[in-house]
């Protein structure tokens, strides 16, 4: 259902953050998955540890976060674009608000939409911050650090 990968963090006396402390549990909703290789870059360029499970469409999501219910712990942060096949990234945010056990997970929207009313139904819906996808090779590695310290304050 998701795909799972290994976040390896570059060695911490190459210039690069320290990895973070505890491993993390990090769910990505991503149909473009050049921009689900940045964000699996930006989180590695931050020294982000633990696993990235990649779903691509809402549908999937749903159904990912439908089974957490009953199943293991949820992640330890959501990444969510907004316009996904199947269900909207919006769609997403409002069942998952109707969940139990996952509805307060750190949740971020990540969209190239850049319309005030999706940042204020995302923000509406549950979601903690909205970033526009940036255009930018460095700007998008840089997002690596906002996801880093969204982890680490969640916990």
């Amino acid at each position: 259902m998701a795909q799972r990968f290994t976040l390896r963090s570059p060695a911490p006396s190459d210039g690069h953050p320290t990895p973070t402390a505890h491993e993390a549990t990090i769910l990505l909703v991503e149909d473009n998955l050049a921009d689900a290789g940045l964000v699996r870059e930006a989180l590695e360029e931050h020294g982000v540890r633990g696993e990235l499970l990649i779903v691509t469409d809402g549908d999937r999501a749903v159904r990912y976060l439908q089974a957490l219910e009953n199943g293991p712990e949820c992640p330890d942060l959501i990444i969510i674009d907004l316009n996904l096949p199947k269900l909207s990234g919006l769609e997403v945010l409002e069942r998952m608000g109707k969940t139990e056990k996952c509805r307060q997970i750190t949740t971020v929207v990540l969209s190239s939409s850049d319309a005030h009313e999706d940042r204020d139904e995302a923000l509406r819906l549950g979601a903690r911050r909205y970033l526009p996808k940036p255009l930018r090779l460095d700007e998008f590695l840089a997002l690596g650090g906002v996801f880093r310290e969204l982890i680490e304050t969640a916990k």
